[in-house]
């Protein structure tokens, strides 16, 4: 391969060079005496140049390659999205299918002005909860929904599908699903005035709704990840991958 009339020998020493171990002929720093040279002649800042002019790696691929290896149906951003927004979703619906002494279902003592004490559920803490869950569920949804890959958008839909089989026992706690966008939306005084009795069987235990959700979202995640597989990107260090990392994507233009 050519690159600005430099072949890929060149292209090869441009890197090589500071690769080698300090020996007799290292002048300083790992560099050797051939690529000193180079550097001294010009021709080094030269071949700089022409390889990020094309975006080319330490091997001469450039950035043909991009466009060309990549079998995935959606860009690494719309999988990130969708990953993120799933791990997000499992971790709201955990804070609430968790049971046992951790559970959020766990009722407090609670004492009147007259010193009278019972057993109640912590209304505030269990709404601001569900609230999550419902932002969450809604974000999952909607990056699903940008996705072009069948396998991502199947797993969205059979999350969506799963909200609409258990809508009339959300609809008692205030929860509904809007027909055209298919995304939740919760009225806090009905939900707070709602039977808690209710929405702890909806989202508390391994066998609720909020248990399977979490499963739902995990199927998702994972069906991001298996589509990442086919896409690949230049990392924020310049090197070729066919994978990527979420929180690279997001702080880097790839």
């Amino acid at each position: 391969m050519n690159i600005s009339g430099f072949d890929s020998n060149s292209i090869g020493m441009l890197f090589s060079g500071f690769n080698q171990s300090k020996s007799t002929t290292s002048v300083g720093m790992g560099i050797d005496l051939s690529t000193y040279g180079l550097i001294r002649s010009g021709s080094y800042g030269k071949l700089l140049k022409s390889y990020y002019a094309t975006g080319a790696d330490a091997t001469g691929v450039g950035k043909a390659a991009e466009t060309t290896t990549s079998t995935s149906k959606d860009s690494a951003k719309v999988i990130a999205a969708v990953e993120s927004t799933a791990d997000d979703l499992a971790a709201s619906a955990k804070t609430l299918y968790t049971t046992g002494s951790k559970s959020l279902f766990e009722k407090k003592t609670v004492s009147d002005s007259e010193g009278k004490t019972t057993e109640e559920y912590d209304v505030d803490a269990i709404y601001n909860a569900v609230n999550n869950f419902v932002e969450d569920f809604n974000a999952a949804v909607s990056a699903a929904g940008k996705s072009n890959a069948s396998s991502i958008a199947n797993a969205g839909a059979s999350m969506v599908n799963n909200a609409k089989y258990n809508a009339k026992l959300l609809s008692e706690i205030g929860i509904k699903m809007d027909s055209t966008t298919q995304q939740l939306s919760i009225d806090e005084d009905t939900f707070k005035k709602a039977d808690m009795t209710k929405v702890k069987s909806l989202f508390n235990g391994s066998g609720s709704f909020g248990y399977a959700t979490a499963v739902k979202a995990s199927m998702l995640k994972s069906n991001a990840q298996m589509e990442s597989a086919k896409s690949n990107t230049y990392g924020k260090s310049g090197s070729y991958t066919y994978n990527y990392s979420t929180g690279e994507l997001y702080r880097t233009d790839v």
